[in-house]
């Protein structure tokens, strides 16, 4: 590769990376402060919130898995010039986002205090945490406008309007939060004593301040997708339209398949963790928390992934598609490995960011310090994954999860914990067995290059349209 081709491919990836992860940068520093504040009620709150946590996972997963088709879709008939039928994948994105958000909506409504009851939680905590999994519900179609009209821009080169909205979101959310969840009490400030009004609801005020800030969110978001000269829908029709939704759900599918077996993977990973007490779900609900922040370089550069190698495929530039992929994977394992020491070094700390119960503190750094050095693993395992999720194969990615999540980590966990009475750590270390196996897996596919769009089949539906 060329000196010139490395920085112009260098530039590209830094255009429509640095947005993202600067928003997840924002995005985490906010969950950070959110957690925090909820943290300050005790163990028994962050158990509550945690009770669902995964579950909350999987329903935002099902709607991003969903956007994944229309991503890849607007990437290259962008990169191909044709952005007539990118504002048509809108339309289409637009009328799957209200479909999904309302189909959701009802489930979670009807199920809100069962989940608690399926996750195992400790019985003191079921019902608010039901109530607290039912308010953050009610929005679900903004929460759902947020998510899908994101990706579409994403997709369509526009990484900076996601980041302030989703941004502006999370900061609307703990300002309500300090209103919400606290009772009025007295701060001191330079030396004055102010009074500062609250409602006093503790873990049901910050359901509140996350439902409102949701509809915020995505209301902004929507009228950001319309602002947008390229994938704007207006003008297009939103009745289904076969010729689009039958490419992006064969793209969708398999990644959506993959969100379910993952995200069920995840409810009873966290069912059995769930087993251990309310101060194991409280130090996994911290340190999962916790841990986020350092995988965000891996998820800003997957975004970019997509969206350059759908670039690249789209023009038929194969030469481009290969330089972005290994520039990307070299960048990712070098960012990975550097935030996997901090957050070895920095365990205690970020545990003790969150809550003051020192069991919990312990049992939080100690699993912290183990996922720190799969960090790396993982990285590379993301923007693969990315990278395939461009090309729009994503039959491979659902395989590999799902083998890794309940042949490894489900497995595991159930000997281990279930069976064999070991506490978190035991869970954490079949975690991060999945998460070897899952880097393991994908490396070998690519690595033997029979995934490259032009060892398969013809061009995908939007080169012929």
């Amino acid at each position: 590769m060329l000196k010139d081709e490395r920085r112009g491919y260098l530039k590209l990836i830094a255009a429509l990376a640095w947005p993202t992860i600067l928003e997840q940068v924002l995005t985490t520093a906010v969950s950070y402060v959110d957690t925090a504040m909820v943290g300050r009620l005790g163990a028994q709150a962050s158990a509550t919130i945690g009770a669902t946590m995964t579950v909350n996972w999987m329903m935002g997963g099902i709607v991003m898995a969903l956007s994944i088709g229309f991503l890849s879709y607007i990437a290259r008939s962008i990169g191909a010039g044709k952005e007539e039928m990118a504002r048509r994948v809108a339309a289409q994105a637009v009328s799957m986002a209200l479909l999904s958000g309302t189909v959701i909506t009802v489930l979670a409504l009807s199920l809100a205090w069962r989940i608690p009851v399926w996750m195992r939680a400790d019985e003191h905590i079921r019902d608010e945490a039901g109530r607290y999994f039912f308010i953050i519900y009610v929005p679900m179609i903004f929460r759902s406008a947020i998510i899908t009209f994101g990706t579409v821009l994403r997709a369509a080169g526009d990484t900076r309007k996601p980041m302030l909205v989703n941004t502006a979101t999370n900061l609307i959310n703990v300002v309500l939060n300090f209103f919400l969840i606290y009772k009025t009490r007295d701060v001191q400030l330079l030396g004055l004593s102010l009074r500062i009004p609250g409602a006093g609801l503790g873990v049901t005020g910050a359901a509140v301040a996350s439902a409102a800030a949701f509809v915020f969110g995505g209301i902004w978001m929507t009228v950001s997708l319309y602002r947008n000269p390229r994938v704007c829908p207006k003008g297009c029709t939103y009745k289904p339209d076969r010729e689009i939704l039958l490419p992006c759900f064969k793209v969708s599918l398999p990644s959506c398949l993959q969100r379910l077996a993952t995200s069920f993977g995840y409810v009873m990973f966290s069912s059995m963790i769930n087993t251990l007490g309310y101060a194991s779900t409280a130090a996994h609900s911290i340190a999962n928390t916790a841990e986020s922040a350092f995988y965000i370089p891996g998820w800003g550069m997957q975004t970019a992934a997509s969206t350059l190698i759908g670039n690249a495929y789209g023009e038929q530039n194969e030469k481009k598609l290969m330089g972005l992929s290994r520039m990307l994977l070299i960048l990712e394992f070098i960012v990975m490995t550097l935030s996997g020491v901090v957050l070895f070094a920095g365990a205690e700390g970020l545990m003790g960011l969150f809550t003051k119960d020192e069991a919990v503190i312990k049992a939080g750094t100690r699993v912290l310090r183990m996922v720190a050095v799969s960090e790396p693993i993982y990285g590379v395992a993301i923007i693969i994954e990315g990278i395939f999720n461009g090309i729009g194969d994503t039959f491979h990615s659902f395989i590999f999860n799902a083998v890794g999540m309940w042949g490894v980590r489900i497995l595991g966990t159930y000997l281990f914990v279930i069976r064999l009475g070991y506490d978190l750590p035991a869970a954490w270390a079949c975690m991060i067995a999945h998460n070897a196996a899952l880097g393991l897996m994908l490396s070998i596919k690519y690595l033997r290059g029979r995934w490259k769009p032009w060892n398969n089949t013809p061009s995908p539906r939007v080169q012929q349209t």
